[in-house]
């Protein structure tokens, strides 16, 4: 109960799930557009997963927009004991970042966001956070990285011995059969810094990698809009921010007004609360040259026998979950009630950084 004596949007929520896995200690890293405010909504609020910190990262948005976004969003959901820390703005070797403001809006709010600034990033970057939230809690922290995975590999420069202090690694990102969503072959947030993403696949952990083979069979609809926008002033203010969205998604993937949830899903994943119906164990690697750079190999030659045991493997693509996840995550937001925040827009929101920040979109979508 909040020192009021109202309940917080989380306390709410959290007692409309009426069975759920131990809750999972959560670093969550990401850039933040519209699906990633969903994803830090449901970590924020479901009581399967302790989030212990966000990161923020370029991508979707730039920097510190998505900084903003992610420090507006752990408020929005009654949380803002949850510390944000800055991440990377730009790719690991590249000098040149490239954003989804055409998918995610100027403010990565779909153009719909309130505006309002609210706390301060901690200090110490989110890789420095990362690792230093892994070491006070060795083998429980689950790190679930939603945007390209340049904090992470970040983190893995400061210490390499990570894998060994995580509980594991979920990701947003790649595809193992399914087609890419910038390329013929490569998803957005490997696409985005696939050197980063290389080394991530090269560590000595297993990578969780939640990608387009399911992001993009799981969607939400005018009627979950509908259904949010019956509910509190938090699922007003969701339904809102996802107009633009499935707009984007309805000209250039489904021809109807639909959109993927995509990061959600990973958290879900790594919390337990989604359970992959097929998530084999297999060889990987992500490609960094040429016309297929940004692609995540998978070896998935055994999936004709089931997937028989492969040395050497340290990724688990999941390729199949169930869809009608998204009416959960409806279900969370619209029992979380009001938000800890006003919704409406301040006047003179801030500009979005775009101009200043490198080149504000290009043809592909983040996710």
């Amino acid at each position: 109960m909040s020192p009021g004596g109202a309940a917080t949007p989380h306390e709410r929520a959290a007692a409309s799930v009426a069975t759920h896995p131990a809750p999972v200690k959560m670093v969550l890293d990401c850039d933040t557009g519209v699906d990633d405010t969903l994803a830090i909504l449901y970590a924020a609020l479901h009581p399967a997963v302790d989030l212990l910190g966000v990161g923020s990262v370029w991508g979707n948005v730039d920097l510190e927009t998505a900084t903003r976004n992610c420090l507006h969003t752990v408020h929005l959901a009654g949380r803002p004991d949850v510390p944000v820390a800055r991440g990377a703005d730009r790719p690991l070797l590249q000098t040149d970042a490239v954003f989804a403001y055409h998918v995610h809006g100027d403010d990565g709010q779909g153009n719909a966001g309130t505006g309002r600034v609210v706390g301060e990033p901690v200090a110490g970057s989110a890789a420095e956070q990362m690792v230093r939230l892994a070491g006070a809690h060795p083998g429980e922290v689950e790190i679930v990285a939603v945007g390209p995975l340049t904090n992470v590999a970040l983190a893995l420069g400061l210490c390499p011995e990570l894998p060994s202090l995580v509980r594991g690694i979920t990701i947003m990102g790649g595809a193992a059969l399914a087609p890419g969503n910038v390329t013929e072959v490569a998803e957005a947030n490997i696409w985005c810094d696939p050197d980063a993403a290389a080394a991530v696949f090269q560590a000595a952990w297993t990578v969780t990698m939640v990608g387009l083979d399911v992001t993009m069979l799981t969607t939400l609809d005018d009627g979950h809009r509908a259904r949010l926008a019956a509910g509190g002033t938090l699922g007003r203010y969701v339904a809102g921010i996802l107009d633009h969205y499935i707009g984007y998604f309805a000209a250039a993937s489904f021809g109807e007004r639909r959109s993927c949830m995509h990061d959600a899903l990973a958290v879900a994943v790594a919390a337990g609360t989604l359970v992959p119906e097929v998530a084999p164990l297999v060889r990987a690697y992500v490609s960094t040259e040429g016309r297929t750079r940004g692609q995540t190999v998978c070896d998935l030659r055994g999936m004709y026998m089931g997937y028989p045991e492969q040395e050497g493997a340290r990724c688990q693509p999941v390729l199949r979950t169930d869809p009608a996840f998204a009416d959960e995550v409806v279900d969370l937001l619209v029992a979380a009630g009001d938000a800890a925040l006003p919704v409406t827009p301040v006047d003179g929101p801030p500009a979005p950084a775009a101009s200043a920040a490198g080149p504000a979109s290009s043809s592909q979508e983040h996710a």
